[in-house]
C-alpha cells in the first residue's frame, strides 16, 4: 500500500506493470513486468492502494469501472492502451465460452496440441479426445473445484487421487449425458479406453 494519502491519489490507474510481482485480483496470476494493467483505488488496512488487474479481467469484472477510467484517460502520455471496445469484446467471448463449457466430466477433442494430461504429464495430441475431469484446488485462500484435462486411459488412475471430486457412482451415466455431441460409435471407443474405473 501506498504512503500517500488517499486524497491526493487518482481513483483509477492504467499503467505498464512496474514488475513482474503484482497479481491480477481477478484470475490471481501474475501480471507481467511492463504488461498493462489497471487498479481501482481502495483503503485497506495498511493504507491506500491500488487492486490491480490485467485489462481484459477489468472488462469481466469490472466494467463500468474500466469505463470510467477510458473515459477520464487515467494513463500517462505514449501509453498505449487497447480500444475500450476490443475489450469489451474480448470479455463477451470469454462469457460465451464460459456460458457453453460442458459439465464435467465429459469427453472432448483436444482443439490444440499444447494440453498435458494432468495424470501422466505426456502432451494430448490436437484433435484427440481428452477426459475433462474435477478436482478440488486451492484459490485464493477458498477451496473450488477445478476442471483438468486427462488421456482417456488415465482416467482411471485420476479417479484414485484424493482430490478428484469426480463420483464414481454414475459415472458411465454422467460422461455420457455431458458428451452427447459425440456419435455413439465415439463415445463407446473412448469408453473402451478409460477402462474399468473401479479397477485401478
Amino acid at each position: 500500500m501506498s504512503d500517500t494519502p488517499a486524497e491526493k491519489m487518482a481513483p483509477f490507474k492504467i499503467e505498464p506493470a512496474r514488475s513482474g510481482r503484482s497479481k491480477c485480483k481477478a484470475c490471481r496470476r501474475t501480471i507481467a513486468k511492463d504488461a498493462l494493467r489497471f487498479g481501482f483505488l481502495i483503503e485497506g488496512p495498511f493504507g491506500p492502494g491500488y487492486l490491480w488487474h490485467h485489462l481484459p479481467c477489468a472488462a469481466r469484472r469490472h466494467l463500468d469501472r474500466l469505463e470510467e477510467a477510458y473515459e477520464a484517460r487515467v494513463w500517462d502520455d505514449g501509453v498505449e492502451v487497447p480500444s475500450l471496445e476490443s475489450l469489451r469484446a474480448k470479455a463477451e467471448s470469454k462469457e460465451r465460452e464460459r456460458k457453453e463449457r460442458k459439465p464435467a466430466p465429459n469427453v472432448e477433442r483436444a482443439p490444440t496440441g499444447r494440453s498435458s494430461c494432468k495424470q501422466c504429464g505426456e502432451r494430448i495430441p490436437k484433435d484427440s479426445f481428452r477426459v475433462v475431469m474435477l478436482r478440488s484446488v486451492e484459490f485464493g485462500g477458498q477451496v473450488r473445484r477445478g476442471p483438468v484435462n486427462v488421456h482417456p486411459a488415465c482416467v482411471a488412475l485420476e479417479m484414485q487421487r484424493e482430490d478428484c471430486v469426480v463420483e464414481l457412482e454414475g459415472f458411465d451415466d454422467t460422461l455420457r449425458r455431458n458428451s452427447a455431441d459425440l456419435s455413439e460409435a465415439e463415445f463407446e471407443s473412448v469408453r473402451a479406453e478409460i477402462g474399468d474405473v473401479f479397477l485401478a
